[in-house]
Parts: structure tokens; C-alpha cells; sequence
């Protein structure tokens, strides 16, 4: 039986003013599994938990505040951005709240349920169905984003992949895992696309003067850390061109992941911790096995789970789309 133990007054509970008002102060939450599997104190941050159900909330709020403050957005702006999938959610639920027009550019690798939520915040969606040479699918979507914009004056670039205002956001980010009862982490996980959370992590330790160590999973196929372009199949993680954020120095270690370990790292956390996350976050649980024994015992890691599993479930959850991709069923 649960029991409901009383410890605030009705009155002490805050009542937002918004829903944007929601994003951020997402849950840190003790993975006790994983921790005894690796012998290692591990932390999930699930930003899940955001209302659009990923980081990228932050990074969108954070990026439209800015515009509308500074004038460079205005209430007859129609905003564009290319995303693969959880920047475009988070854009479309702040520019509905802003009763701005958003068009997102995706490829192919777009999930089937990240669309159908686009369409009901009423997104415009362009897809690009072949990747470019050099650069691949996030060249090419660039190079659609440009087209929009040239034909029509009222268009508005939000650009996650230079906008400061995306790096800024994750200071919050970075304050929230620090000031915990848990105390100061040793180690921060964070898989890599734009590189905003990353970077946005590593300037907030660079500032308050922190021990806590930044490792960047990125996939393999992937040119941030300077790796040969491949096709990759997992949305979300990695890239076809360089940041434009990255700074490698502030960086402290990168670990590799394939496609083939982001699915095996979610459904790991799926039957450990009973949560259920998207690929670049099962890309993050098995970077953590890997380089567990290089790690001292003890150690205290935060892993950023960056958002939910259920628009993958026609893709990592999906036992037919496994065994079509990878050749195996069972993870």
C-alpha cells in the first residue's frame, strides 16, 4: 500500500504560469541498478520530463525568448529550423504558445510519431529525401532552410546549430545537476548533435570553477570529433557537419557509440530502471559500460537523458524494424 505522507500545506505548492513556465527543473533520479551493475554511483537527469518531452525545450524557449526580447522575432514572423525531430517539438509547443508560424525541415529518418505530433501543433513540414554528398542529410535540410528563408521576408532562422542562445540555456541545465543533495558529480555524459547541451555544460563548469569531468557520446559515422561521414540510422545523435559550438578543449573524453548500441542501451535502461528513453540517450548508457573499466570505483556520473522512448516505438522498441536493420531481434 502508498502512503501519502503530508509535508506541505496546499498553499506551498506553485502554480505555473505557463506551460513554458514548466520547462526545465527536470528530476535527477538514482539508477541503483546500473549503479551495482558498474560499480559506479549512477544518476539519470530526465529531461523527459520536460512538457515537450526532451531538452530540446529548453533550448527552444531559450532561443524564442531571446528573439523576442532582442526584436529580431515579432508577432509577424514565421519561423523555420531544421531539426530531426525533438528541436522541432520543442519549437512548435513554444511557437503555438506565441501564435507564431513554424515550418520544420526533417529527412527521412524522421520518426513516423514526431510528425504526426508536428502536424497537431499545425507545423508546416518540409522533408529533403536525399542526403547531400558532403555533409549529408543536415546539409541538405540547411540548404531547404535557406530556400524558405529566400522566398519569404517574414521568415526567421531560429539556427540551433549557432544560436548562443542555445549553449546558454544548458547553464541551467549544468546548475541543476550541480546543486543537488547528491553534491558535486565527478563525471557528466552528454550525447553530442549541435553540441549546445555540451558546450552550454562545459562554459557553466568553466565559470563556477567545478571538478566535474565532460564525456561526449557521439555516433559513430559521426564528424564532430573529426570521424569519417557514414549513414547512421538513429535521429538525434551525431552529425554531418562540424559544430559550430564544439570546443574540444573543454571536452575530457568522447566515446563512440553505433546505432546498434543506442538500442541496446535503451532497452538496457528499459528493464534496469524501468524507463523508457530515446536513442541518444540508450547511445549514453552504453558509452557508460564501455569506459566503467577506466572509471575509479565510486564514482559519482550523471547521465542526461535527453527525452522520451515513445516516438521510437516503430523504430528501437519495434522488434521488426530490429531484426530488418540490424538482423537480430533481441537486444
Amino acid at each position: 500500500m502508498i502512503s501519502i505522507t503530508k509535508s506541505k500545506t496546499s498553499s506551498e505548492y506553485q502554480v505555473a504560469k505557463s506551460i513554458l513556465e514548466v520547462i526545465g527543473s527536470t528530476p535527477l533520479v538514482n539508477f541503483s541498478r546500473i549503479s551495482k551493475e558498474t560499480g559506479l554511483s549512477v544518476y539519470g537527469k530526465l529531461e523527459s520530463s520536460n512538457p515537450g518531452g526532451s531538452i530540446k525545450d529548453r533550448t527552444a524557449y531559450s532561443i524564442i525568448s531571446k528573439g523576442l526580447s532582442e526584436g529580431s522575432i515579432n508577432a509577424d514572423s514565421t519561423l523555420v529550423e531544421s531539426s530531426s525531430g525533438n528541436m522541432a517539438i520543442g519549437l512548435a509547443q513554444v511557437c503555438s504558445y506565441f501564435k507564431l508560424p513554424l515550418i520544420i525541415v526533417v529527412d527521412t529518418k524522421a520518426n513516423i510519431h514526431t510528425l504526426k505530433i508536428l502536424k497537431a501543433y499545425g507545423v508546416q513540414i518540409e522533408k529533403v529525401s536525399e542526403p547531400f554528398e558532403s555533409g549529408g542529410f543536415l546539409a541538405a535540410r540547411l540548404k531547404r532552410v535557406q530556400q524558405l528563408l529566400d522566398n519569404n521576408p517574414k521568415a526567421v532562422w531560429t539556427n540551433q546549430y549557432g544560436n548562443e542562445a542555445n549553449p546558454i540555456a544548458h547553464h541551467k541545465t549544468m546548475h541543476e545537476i550541480s546543486n543537488t543533495q547528491v553534491g558535486q558529480f565527478d563525471y557528466v555524459m552528454i550525447a553530442t548533435s549541435t553540441c549546445g547541451t555540451l558546450m552550454g555544460c562545459a562554459d557553466y563548469i568553466k565559470r563556477h570553477n567545478l571538478s566535474t569531468k565532460l564525456i561526449a557520446v557521439d555516433a559513430e559515422g559521426s564528424v564532430i570529433f573529426g570521424q569519417n561521414s557514414e549513414k547512421r540510422l538513429i535521429p538525434g545523435h551525431g552529425a554531418g557537419l562540424p559544430s559550430q559550438f564544439l570546443k574540444k578543449n573543454d571536452v575530457d573524453g568522447v566515446v563512440h557509440v553505433n546505432d546498434w548500441d543506442c538500442v541496446k542501451g535503451c532497452h538496457i535502461l528499459l528493464r534496469e530502471e524501468s524507463i523508457m528513453a530515446g536513442g541518444s540517450s540508450g547511445a549514453i548508457v552504453s558509452a557508460l559500460f564501455k569506459i566503467t573499466p577506466q572509471l575509479p570505483k565510486e564514482s559519482k556520473i550523471a547521465l542526461i537523458i535527453c527525452d522520451r522512448g515513445e516516438r521510437y516505438i516503430e523504430t528501437i522498441y519495434n522488434p521488426k524494424w530490429r531484426k530488418e536493420h540490424f538482423g537480430k531481434i533481441y537486444v
